[in-house]
């Protein structure tokens, strides 16, 4: 490769603004999607800046330290790299999360299904954090670790298949101080939970790809997001129906299971979820206007609930 990635980039002179048109024209020429927006977030990243703060740095030269950052970064990019995972972070909601290979990326709509348990926990807890929450297939955490920023939740249980995954979920706990909270454990949905644990809210974003729907992900998906999270077994729906197939055993009275699913899934979950012994199961929509959450209760006191409801 010739250029900035070349073995003769580091004699040259590479100001912010030629680093940055260069490098969106090879993201461009890779198939990126959005190559200009990914060069400056790189860019910006390695020069420790605000992205918008690099415009008024366009004609300061880069340092051979700096170039030496960059290109690895810009490369990992090029070949299609989540931009994610090449900067290590992702932010969601008021959090900033640490991600890499090992966890599902958190996207806007996951933030959707949290707003939903929120307003629940708040109409149920008040402004008092005593409630108990469960998350299934944890990841990141950053579902778990928002409730608990955010909500009157006094303590999170995260479980997750993956050792590297609850490893990060715990680094992420203890970067934004909630480690006291927030209580990691490796098991496949219920199975790191004990007999008799009861919890007031029982939250996922459970894998719910259809393995037939594999050739239609992008390659920053399907290539480098684990597959665990993603696909959930033939038609989409193999570890949503064991969270539903387990959730009432596990929930106090009136206590809330809050599922995140895939386009098309969510009358087919409320249906489900109810088949399982939970009530007054509704949908909800995320903010693109795409029924994306489902929401059930636990037999007992539901505070009011209208368990006719399944629309948005």
């Amino acid at each position: 490769m010739s250029g900035l990635t070349g073995t003769s980039a580091s004699s040259e002179t590479w100001t912010v603004l030629r680093t940055m048109l260069w490098s969106a024209d090879y993201l461009k020429s890779k198939g990126i999607e959005s190559p200009r927006l990914d060069a400056e977030h790189i860019l910006a990243h390695v020069l420790g800046v605000g992205r918008l703060e690099m415009y008024l740095q366009h004609e300061r030269p880069l340092t051979s330290g700096e170039l030496d950052a960059f290109r690895p970064l810009l490369k990992r990019r090029a070949k299609r790299e989540p931009l994610q995972y090449v900067l290590g972070r992702q932010s969601f909601r008021s959090l900033e999360i640490e991600v890499g290979p090992a966890v599902l990326i958190p996207r806007p709509e996951t933030e959707s299904l949290v707003e939903e348990v929120l307003g629940w926990a708040r109409a149920r807890a008040g402004d008092d954090p005593t409630l108990l929450g469960l998350d299934v297939g944890t990841g990141s955490g950053a579902i778990a670790l928002s409730l608990l920023a955010e909500g009157p939740f006094a303590r999170f249980v995260g479980v997750d298949v993956s050792p590297d995954a609850v490893e990060t979920a715990r680094r992420n706990a203890e970067a934004h101080g909630l480690q006291t909270r927030f209580e990691t454990r490796i098991g496949a949905t219920f199975t790191a939970v004990a007999t008799g644990e009861r919890f007031d809210a029982i939250v996922s974003n459970p894998p719910y790809v259809a393995e037939g729907q594999r050739a239609d992900l992008a390659p920053e998906i399907v290539d480098w997001e684990p597959g665990v999270a993603l696909f959930g077994g033939a038609d989409g729906l193999e570890v949503i129906r064991e969270i539903a197939r387990g959730a009432a055993a596990r929930l106090r009275p009136g206590g809330l299971l809050a599922l995140e699913v895939g386009l098309g899934q969510a009358e087919t979950v409320a249906s489900l979820v109810e088949e399982y012994g939970l009530v007054g199961a509704r949908v909800r929509k995320d903010l693109a206007g795409r029924p994306r959450v489902v929401l059930a209760s636990a037999p007992g006191d539901v505070g009011g609930e209208n368990h006719n409801e399944r629309g948005a």
